[in-house]
Order: structure tokens, then sequence, then C-alpha cells
């Protein structure tokens, strides 16, 4: 294994790891939902590929990146096994390197990336899982279709012979006060719900990818299925 900077103990990034299980276990029998209902989302971006391999060490596989090029790096280092999901604002002219290489894409907030990913899997005879990225805030800062635009790009996107929808993602502004972001939580379930009552065929809204490591039981309580935590497994970046 690799050298790594700011390295964190395995029985550090181990036991960061339960304890976060146990809160979403926690926070999914509290809202009356099956534990086995969220996926926990390990962040992994600017963490050295050694931190990863420590992870999956401690019984984790499903591993979030905000970067391309880092993501294919650490590809490259980790196991075949672990899932790689795309969580940050892609590019459509970096589509061609995460191709076949993530399992599922969060950030997808207009059709032109739509139909790249569609392109480049293609290309591979295969079909890619998305979440379309949602922006309820309107923060500018932040990337994502608006919630008006949601249902049409979802229309748009459905056509696409190699994506499959497969729910919704949205990032909350931050918040020191966790149950500030909630009401953002709820109605992201509520748009999905109203998406799926669409009965559009291909889609499904199945996922909802939200909360991160100062809010996720608030999401969780609000139907969160995919959460993305990052500092509290690895540290401060």
């Amino acid at each position: 294994m690799k050298h790594c900077v700011n390295w964190v103990p395995w029985m550090s990034i181990a036991s960061n790891l339960q304890g976060i299980r146990d809160r979403v276990r926690s926070a999914a029998l509290a809202a009356g939902r099956k534990p086995e209902a969220v996926r926990l989302v390990a962040v992994s971006k600017t963490r050295p590929a050694c931190d990863v391999l420590e992870a999956c060490l401690a019984g984790h596989s499903v591993f979030g990146e905000n970067y391309v090029q880092e993501l294919v790096a650490k590809a490259a280092e980790v196991p075949e096994t672990v899932e790689w999901h795309f969580i940050g604002h892609l590019q459509g002219n970096k589509v061609k390197q995460v191709a076949g290489v993530v399992t599922m894409i969060h950030s997808v907030d207009r059709l032109s990336l739509a139909e790249e990913v569609s392109r480049q899997w293609g290309r591979l005879g295969r079909q890619c899982d998305i979440l379309v990225q949602v922006n309820l805030s309107g923060e500018a800062s932040k990337s994502g279709t608006t919630e008006a635009g949601a249902l049409q790009l979802v229309r748009d996107v459905s056509a696409l012979e190699n994506v499959r929808i497969r729910g919704l993602m949205t990032m909350p502004p931050f918040f020191d006060n966790p149950e500030a972001a909630r009401p953002f939580f709820a109605e992201l379930r509520r748009l999905s719900q109203r998406i799926a009552a669409e009965k559009i065929p291909g889609v499904e809204m199945r996922e909802l990818s939200m909360g991160m490591s100062g809010d996720f039981e608030a999401a969780i309580q609000e139907g969160a299925t995919l959460v993305r935590v990052g500092t509290s497994i690895f540290g401060a970046r």
C-alpha cells in the first residue's frame, strides 16, 4: 500500500464508519424505515486511494467522488468490487473518462450531459444509472435543474437509450442547524412523488440522494435512500 499523506489509522476509519452506520440505522428506525433501504456513500474526494482501501478493509464498498481525474486515478488502485458514484459537477467533455468506471452519476442536470453519458455508455454496450440533480435552493453556486424544469428534463432524458433515471439528488444550503435543511429534503421527496405519478416509461423514482455529514439524519427521516458522508468518515479535508 502506498504511503498516505494525512493518513488516518485504519481503526479510526473503521470506527468512524461503524459510528455512521449506527446513526444511519437509528435514523431509519426512528422514521419507521428499514435500515437497509438507506445506502451510505462514503465521499472520498481529496483523500488518497489508501484511505479508500482502508475503508474497504472495514467492509465498505460504495464511494463517491467529485473530480474526474481523481476518480480515475483511485479506481486504478482500488479493487474492482468497489462501486463508484460520481457526485460532483460533470463536464460533458470528461464523460468519456468515467464511462464504465462509475455505477451511478448523481449530478445529471441538463439534457446535453445526459446525451453524452448515453453516447459514451452506448459505445460500451451498457447503460448508466443516473440521478437528476435539482437545485431547490436557487443558489447560483450550486448546479442542478430547477424544480419547475425537473419534470421536463426527466421526460427528455427518458428517451435516451443508454441511461436509466433512478431518482433525484439535491444539495441544500449549508446550515449550522440540520433541521433547517429538512424542508429541502421534504420538497425533493414530494417532487420525486410527483414525477413518479407521471409514470414515464423507463423512469424510476426509487433513489433520493440527499444528506451529508451534518444533516444526513434529517435527510433519512425525509426519505433519503443515498446519503453522502465524507468528513465524518475520513476526517476534515
